[in-house]
């Protein structure tokens, strides 16, 4: 039985992949300081034997005797991790440097999950690999985009200076079950006001795009990561390439939920990107033919699911 270590365990992606691992057979080690976690996404995992779960910060070190690492550990919304930038800054940063060097130690292999962020506001669609981003290193959004290009330089540096097998993946906008509530998102925002029939907001016009994965398509993306070969190390883009405006996600959440509410718009934030969509050719070509299987209404259905239920259990302000 292998041993998996997944920090940000408890989050919206970490405990999907969780859930993932010990059904697949692994021995799971969530870790996770519960700023943006919650305990509530891994109870119905905690009578598994194989589960463990330990309340830990990333930007301490940690020792455990694992046969994989997947970091995923960091606030992710905006509304989160600006709340503390200097603290996004060290989870990123800190967390890998502690990460990296218990890879090193125990010699497993670890998978950084980046994000879409370090492409910034980007000059080049579809986003590929190998372009290298517009990004404003002093903007609210940088506590974040840079502490996120940071930590994959240093993932770089620690497989070519120390042999570390390292896998960066780099996650696109990701939606599903157990999404933060208050995380600030647009899906989770358009569905929680929708459901409510309170005004949807938008910032900006709503001719931004962005392209939305569901959670189960990107974990299998990341055991896939995982499986390659030591030399395939990334970045890869993870994501799902389907395009669609601001506007047209709204349409569709008011249309799905029977909704009353009216779209009203608000000014767009600094450094918000205009546009937003993976190239995932090198994650089809490396990853076993790895492409993005649930699409948007499909995904949008299980995700209204979960907040109506939420919204109807009377505990969605304790969240």
């Amino acid at each position: 039985m292998k041993k998996a270590l997944v920090t940000g365990g408890a989050g919206f992606v970490g405990s999907h992949l969780c859930e993932r691992l010990l059904n697949d057979g692994y021995e799971v080690i969530s870790l996770d300081n519960y700023f943006t976690g919650d305990k509530r996404n891994i109870m119905h995992l905690m009578d598994n034997p194989f589960f463990e779960v330990v309340r830990h910060d990333v930007t301490a070190s940690y020792y455990a005797e694992v046969d994989e690492i997947y970091n995923l550990a960091c606030p992710a919304s905006p509304i989160h991790y600006q709340y503390n930038p200097i603290k996004t800054v060290k989870t990123s940063v800190m967390g890998a440097i502690n990460m990296l060097g218990l890879a090193k130690r125990i010699k497993a292999p670890i998978l950084q999950a980046s994000t879409s962020e370090v492409y910034g506001d980007p000059h080049v669609h579809p986003q590929t690999e190998d372009y290298w981003g517009h990004v404003n290193p002093i903007g609210r959004r940088s506590c974040y985009d840079e502490g996120k290009r940071c930590a994959e330089t240093l993932f770089m540096d620690y497989h070519i200076q120390n042999r570390v097998r390292i896998k960066i993946i780099r996650i696109f906008n990701t939606y599903g079950p157990r999404m933060h509530p208050s995380d600030g998102r647009v899906i989770s925002n358009f569905i929680i006001q929708a459901l409510q029939n309170q005004n949807i907001t938008i910032y900006g016009d709503g001719s931004q795009t962005r392209s939305f994965q569901y959670v189960d398509d990107l974990v299998e993306g990341m055991i896939r990561m995982m499986k390659t070969d030591d030399e395939i190390t990334g970045p890869i883009n993870v994501g799902n390439p389907g395009e669609f405006t601001i506007k047209e996600l709204a349409d569709m959440v008011i249309e799905m939920t029977g909704s009353a509410s009216k779209v009203v718009n608000h000014p767009k934030p600094d450094d918000d990107p205009i546009q937003r969509r993976p190239d995932i050719s090198k994650a089809h070509e490396l990853l076993n033919g790895w492409e993005p299987e649930v699409a948007l209404r499909q995904g949008l259905e299980k995700t209204i699911t979960y907040f109506d239920n939420l919204l109807k259990s009377g505990n969605f302000d304790t969240w």
